[in-house]
């Protein structure tokens, strides 16, 4: 009997610690879950923290490199200066462009001693205003040199047509001269001929008369002589007057 109850109770205790480690098995199983999940959330918490930092160092770095935002844009300035500039075609124009490059100058010298972020664009604008304002005296000067080329041109112009005015007088009047030139020899040669044609008949008149002279002088001489022949003759006797016998 003592053997069976021994023999019984093994048995039953073997079952009981098979009961007990039953029992046991799903705890430590929860419990070795838990402590996976503890450990997976601390590498979740890690990661974002680690998320978060580079985030917060990127955002850092975005800062520091990021322009400072401001309503003002200085650089539009020296632009709107430069184009007022080159649209000036006269000396007032350019007054007036440099005069607002002055106006924007004085506003950002001041504006360098309250926006300390936007210092260097500041400085840069009133770089180039300066320029813009030196390059408007500089234009003046270019503007008197062109409109002074301008009146040279319109009175070397002037002078050039005055000049072929002249030229085509003087080409007329030689012109004229050489006309008149012709016309001068046509003329004397004219009066040469004339006078020739006129020597020719006077000296053939001359020659008739001439001629005409001499024969009148011949008869005249003749006739003379023919009377005085006549007178110194002596009469012819008169036959009823004869003294014979």
């Amino acid at each position: 009997m003592q053997d069976v109850s021994v023999h019984g109770a093994a048995p039953a205790a073997q079952q009981g610690r098979t009961r007990e480690q039953d029992g046991a098995r799903p705890g430590e199983a929860e419990g070795g879950l838990q402590s996976m999940l503890d450990q997976g959330q601390e590498e979740i918490e890690s990661l974002t923290e680690m998320i978060k930092d580079a985030q917060e160092k990127a955002k850092a770095q975005r800062d520091a490199l990021e322009v400072p935002k401001n309503n003002t844009r200085y650089g539009d300035a020296p632009l709107e200066a430069y184009a007022r500039l080159a649209r000036a075609k006269d000396k007032a124009a350019v007054n007036a462009a440099s005069g607002y490059a002055r106006r924007r100058l004085a506003q950002f010298r001041t504006a360098l001693h309250t926006d300390s972020d936007n210092a260097a664009r500041i400085k840069a604008a009133i770089n180039q205003l300066q320029k813009a304002i030196n390059r408007g005296e500089k234009k003046k000067r270019e503007l008197d040199r062109e409109k002074l080329a301008e009146r040279r041109k319109a009175a070397s112009r002037a002078s050039k047509e005055r000049l072929k005015q002249e030229l085509r007088r003087r080409r007329a009047q030689r012109i004229i001269r050489e006309q008149g030139y012709m016309r001068e020899a046509e003329i004397s040669n004219r009066l040469a001929a004339q006078l020739t044609a006129t020597q020719m008949e006077l000296r053939q008149q001359a020659q008739e008369l001439s001629a005409a002279v001499t024969a009148s002088a011949e008869a005249a001489a003749q006739q003379y002589t023919a009377v005085s022949e006549s007178a110194a003759a002596p009469p012819p006797a008169d036959p009823s007057l004869s003294f014979q016998g």
